[in-house]
């Protein structure tokens, strides 16, 4: 699955990286223009480190080197790169795409969480969030999981605890995500969560020598905090 937020780095400029259930954009590899509740192993400045956000069937952690050789083999799929930028083609590229979420994350202009399943300790995806508004107040998401586990309810489960973590510990009042029209189950699931449809940008993807429209979508802190009074702010 995967969702699209731009393309990722060779790690020598300023982007996410992108992947959703079915596929949503924006995610750049480099530079671009039985927990009822989620639980933080540490407290204060994420710049400084990123949390551990435990829920009951997987955790989110920052990546790491050992990662990249999955990361590899899970996001280099063609259904999972579909609708996203072209990922790194080697460890290598892996490898230096981790170290570059580390050093914008120290930067305060974006954070990625690894997505790793109960009893795996490799991430089998990633959920990144980076500032395109000032003091991180808007952001734009991207997600990325390898198709051996897309069904599964990960990435719901994933991006509830990564919505959570932003707006009430990072402080983002507005999250903003592109999903391809095409991309059926990506838009589904944004809507799943409480997302708003505000309209439709007009060959706004180059992929594969075509331009794409894409849908924007929104979730402002008001609308998260409403949706968690629905389903009650469970993360399962």
């Amino acid at each position: 699955m995967s969702l699209s937020t731009a393309p990722l780095p060779t790690v020598t400029a300023t982007h996410p990286m992108n992947a959703v259930i079915a596929s949503l954009e924006p995610i750049y590899f480099q530079a671009a223009p039985a927990v009822s509740r989620i639980r933080t192993t540490i407290d204060g400045d994420w710049t400084k480190q990123l949390p551990v956000l435990a829920g009951r069937r997987l955790t989110m952690r920052e990546l790491l080197p050992s990662d990249a050789g999955s990361l590899l083999s899970m996001l280099s799929a063609a259904e999972v790169a579909k609708f996203i930028s072209p990922p790194p083609t080697t460890l290598q590229g892996f490898e230096k795409f981790v170290r570059w979420t580390i050093g914008e994350r120290q930067a305060g202009r974006q954070f990625t969480f690894g997505i790793v399943p109960e009893g795996c300790d490799h991430a089998v995806g990633i959920v990144q969030v980076r500032a395109i508004g000032p003091q991180f107040s808007v952001a734009e998401w991207g997600f990325a999981l390898g198709s051996a586990y897309w069904g599964s309810g990960l990435f719901v489960t994933g991006a509830r605890m990564t919505l959570d973590f932003a707006f009430e510990c990072a402080s983002v009042h507005r999250v903003e995500a592109r999903a391809a029209v095409e991309n059926a189950r990506g838009n589904g699931v944004l809507r799943k969560l409480g997302a708003v449809q505000e309209g439709r940008l007009r060959s706004s993807l180059l992929k594969d020598g075509c331009y794409l429209d894409q849908f924007m979508w929104s979730l402002v802190a008001n609308d998260w905090m409403r949706s968690k009074a629905i389903w009650g702010g469970v993360v399962a």
